[in-house]
Parts: structure tokens; sequence; C-alpha cells
């Protein structure tokens, strides 16, 4: 049985899970024309990938995050990049998407976005469920990530690792003996609010958290306007331009020791991070991946081993990811052909229009 995107939907309530197991048989998939839609919500851009039933691309798009304009705006922004993609007159029969934060398993709400002002408790897979009249599958971007890794890249056959995603922000997708870890409320892996200095226990933090206002895009960015005040952000016009961190990366290959010293720093506390993440969870990889990491990936690497190193006598092995910034969509079309495979999150719904 090939588990995809075709056939009738079989609804069913698991845990207040309502889930959609899509399948068909085999000599199926070329006979009934049916596409999915698999989208990466980053914190600075969208990009939407269109995929047949045997989870190949057939096209995409990307653009901004129009961010300032909103949970509604952005949805709406979605939801209208969803509708471009699919050809007239064909079936859509499955969208999945990677969100920037938190995806209760429960309810199927994400519960934030900090690069979304106003995002708060959004049911964006009802809402999309609603103007598709599709199964509509959400994860946490990490997660969806995490999934694409051990499908694709370096994880596979993988079964204990953890993924960090390391761009405007910082998160994590963790396996645990083969299967995403989500945790109670869906809030595994959100690393953004790791305190790696005991002595700010008591500090207040913007929604970031203490470990993302210094190891992430957003908090080099910041930390390189200290040293270098003619950088970006400071005539910037939009909350994306803001938190690109890469005028501070160019300003160390150019040589200024300044904003070297900044993103050392910040390399040095993500390896604290990372050793405190073996601590707890033992894994046999972690896996770096996202838009910092190509700032200076020889750096980040060489930096995190030598700390996990002096921490961990038997550290993990740590490897760059090999699907570059397609992790979260390849996770997202492995989410559409086998939804049951992660146990995949959806809203509940009422049944499908078929």
């Amino acid at each position: 049985m090939h588990v995809g995107l075709i056939e009738d939907d079989i609804l069913s309530r698991t845990g207040g899970i309502r889930d959609a197991i899509l399948t068909s048989q085999p000599e199926q998939v070329s006979a009934v024309p049916t596409y999915g839609v698999a989208v990466d919500m980053g914190a600075s851009h969208l990009r939407f990938v269109l995929a047949d039933a045997r989870g190949q691309i057939l096209e995409e798009a990307r653009e901004r995050v129009q961010s300032e304009a909103g949970a509604r705006g952005v949805i709406a922004q979605i939801r209208e990049g969803i509708g471009r993609l699919v050809p007239e007159g064909e079936s859509l029969r499955g969208i999945a998407i990677g969100v920037p934060g938190a995806v209760h398993p429960q309810t199927g709400k994400v519960f934030e976005a900090n690069n979304v002002p106003g995002w708060r408790e959004v049911d964006l897979g009802q809402e999309l469920e609603d103007a598709f009249q599709v199964p509509v599958f959400l994860d946490n971007d990490a997660n969806m990530a995490a999934i694409g890794e051990h499908w694709r890249g370096v994880a596979q056959g993988v079964d204990n690792f953890v993924f960090i995603a390391l761009g405007t922000g910082i998160g994590a997708g963790v396996f645990v003996n083969g299967r995403i870890c989500r945790g109670h409320s869906g809030s595994a892996g959100e690393i953004f609010k790791m305190n790696v200095d005991w002595t700010k226990w008591n500090d207040d933090f913007p929604d970031t958290g203490q470990f993302e206002t210094y190891v992430s895009g957003l908090g080099l960015a910041a930390e390189g306007r200290k040293v270098l005040p003619s950088g970006n952000g400071v005539n910037a016009s939009t909350l994306a331009e803001e938190r690109d961190a890469r005028f501070v990366f160019n300003a160390m290959h150019q040589g200024n020791a300044q904003a070297r010293a900044v993103i050392e720093n910040s390399f040095t506390m993500l390896g604290v991070g990372v050793a405190n993440l073996v601590s707890v969870l033992d894994p046999e990889l972690v896996v770096l991946n996202g838009g910092v990491v190509k700032g200076a990936p020889e750096l980040l690497l060489e930096t995190v081993e030598t700390v996990v190193r002096r921490i961990h006598p038997r550290p993990p092995i740590i490897r760059l990811s090999s699907l570059g910034d397609k992790a979260q969509i390849w996770g997202a079309l492995s989410t559409l052909l086998a939804p049951t495979a992660q146990f995949a999150i959806r809203p509940a719904t009422l049944p499908l229009n078929q």
C-alpha cells in the first residue's frame, strides 16, 4: 500500500487529533492527476512548492513574509500563494506547512510566530482547510526540517538525533527512537527559550528568550549594530531587514575583528547549548542548518565541535545539513506522502467535501 495524496479521506480522531490518512494503490498514481502543496513559512520568507503524488517537485515560488500585515495579512498571503501555484482546473489533495512556532498536537493551533506581530493561538490549519477543502498538516518548522533530514538528508537511518535550525531565530527538531518528539504541548525543541547563563535566570528577555537573543540571526544583527553602527537595521524598512545578519558576516569576511568576535561569541554559546542538549538527549547525531550556518559554516562547525568535545568526552557526530534551505520542504512533502508516519498534526475539522 502506498500512502499518498490520492483516494478518499479516512477521517479518524485519536486523542483529540483529527488525522486524514490518504491512500492510493500504486497503479492509481499516474491515472489520477493530483497535487499537493508544501509550504515553508520561515521567519523572513515564504516558500511554496507544488508536488505530484510521488513527491516530485513540479514548481516553486518564494516571497518575503509580509510580517507588518499581522496575522490576518500573513494568512491571506499564504492562501493566495497556494492558490497561485495550483494549476487551473486541477485538484489539490493536501497541504503541509512548517511554521516558526509551536503547534499544539491536540488542537493544531500555532501558539505564536514571533516574526508576525499579533500572532497568538492562530488556527492556521483550519483557515486553510476552510479555504481549500483539503487536509492540512502543520508542524513546527524545525520539526518539519528534522523529518526532511531523516527522509532525504544526513540523518537517514539515524533514529536519535537533534536538528538545529539556526536562521533568523533558533529552534530544534528532536528525533527519539525514530519518532519526532513534540512533547506535551508541542513545545519540545523550542530551544530559543533556553538559558545558558544561570546568573540571568531572573532577567527579562523579549519573546525571543535568552538563547535566541544571542544565538540567531536577529541576535547577531542586534549585537553587530553595537560594533558596526553603519550596519544593517539602522535604516531598515521592514522587520525582516532589521533581523538580517548578513552585514556582520560580510564585515568579518572583510577582516573586521569586532564582527568576528561577535560571531565567535554567538557560535561558542551555541556550542554550550548543543552540549546541554547532548546531556539530556544523548543523540547519535546533531545536524546544523539555517541561514546563519551559511554565513560561516566552517567556523561554526569547528567552534561547536570544540565546545561540545570539551564538555563531553564521547560527543555525538556533528554535521551540517545536506539539504540546505529545502529541509523543511522535504519534511512537508514527506508528511503529505505519509501523514501517519510521524503522526502528523491536523486541526479538528468537519468532514471534507469530496
